[in-house]
């Protein structure tokens, strides 16, 4: 997947459970273009799966976002805290200052592949099993209302293989 293959400029919010292959389909985009939660964890505490530093991660995430988006600039957010409606709801209100398209790929990759593919992880990058299954599970409610809050494209994604 390529921003070619959406009108740009456009913000891509990968939506998915840790382990169902966000940063798979992120590393189709040009690595200036994504934002990745994970990585910014990493900065903040050197520790990319803590999650007592999601809060500040996101922030810096925004901020990043919105200097992005300003400039008319494709991005791809990829972000486990992308389940959280609050966190989606933040960055369509961007898109939507700046006149920005979204679209949300959600990732379909079953729950029992996501875990296997997290616990296969180096310790120091394994999300912990309870918040994997919550992260999916957000990610399947949030599906069926992903236009209503505000998505102009909505496409499924299997991120196995």
């Amino acid at each position: 997947m390529s921003d070619t293959s959406l009108p740009g400029p456009v913000l891509v919010v990968l939506l998915g459970a840790a382990g169902s292959g966000k940063s798979t389909v992120a590393a189709e985009w040009p690595a200036g273009s994504v934002l990745e939660l994970s990585a910014l964890r990493q900065m903040i505490c050197d520790d990319a799966v803590d999650p007592g530093a999601t809060e500040e991660a996101v922030y810096a995430l925004g901020t990043i976002l919105e200097g992005r988006l300003a400039r008319g600039l494709t991005t791809v957010v990829d972000a486990d805290a992308s389940t959280d409606p609050a966190v989606r709801a933040r960055f369509l209100e961007m898109a939507e200052r700046y006149a920005i398209p979204a679209a949300v790929f959600v990732m379909t990759t079953p729950l029992e592949l996501c875990l296997e593919r997290n616990a296969r992880r180096p310790p120091r990058c394994r999300v912990p099993e309870e918040i994997v299954r919550e992260q999916y599970a957000q990610a399947i409610d949030a599906t069926p209302g992903l236009r209503a809050e505000g998505f102009d494209h909505v496409e499924a994604l299997y991120g196995g293989g």
